[in-house]
């Protein structure tokens, strides 16, 4: 039987762009409602719910375990020739966390 719990979260990214794979120090924590059981294979599906900034703001997860997971905006790149700085206003991203 699987268990699905939902959320939503406020965001802002005041740091620039992240290109070092690994590098969670700008991530923000999402801690669940309730606990996922020991040993579950928990995924999580965000989306952003707003639209307050005029560039694309993607969303990053790291480290999703049964009791939560880290996010963040990771501005996206507006063209090929023009990259984020990766600061963007607050938005709402809504998640949605389930067992598999």
């Amino acid at each position: 039987m699987s268990m699905i719990q939902t959320g939503k979260v406020d965001l802002r990214s005041d740091n620039a762009i992240e290109t070092v794979g690994g590098n969670t120090s700008t991530f923000t924590q999402v801690t669940f409602p309730t606990p996922f059981p020991t040993g579950s294979d928990v995924i999580v599906l965000t989306q952003t719910q707003t639209f307050n900034g005029p560039e694309t703001p993607g969303i990053r997860i790291h480290a999703v375990t049964e009791s939560g997971f880290l996010i963040r905006f990771n501005e996206v790149n507006v063209n090929a020739n023009t990259r984020s700085d990766g600061r963007h206003t607050t938005e709402t991203a809504g998640w949605l966390a389930t067992t598999v």
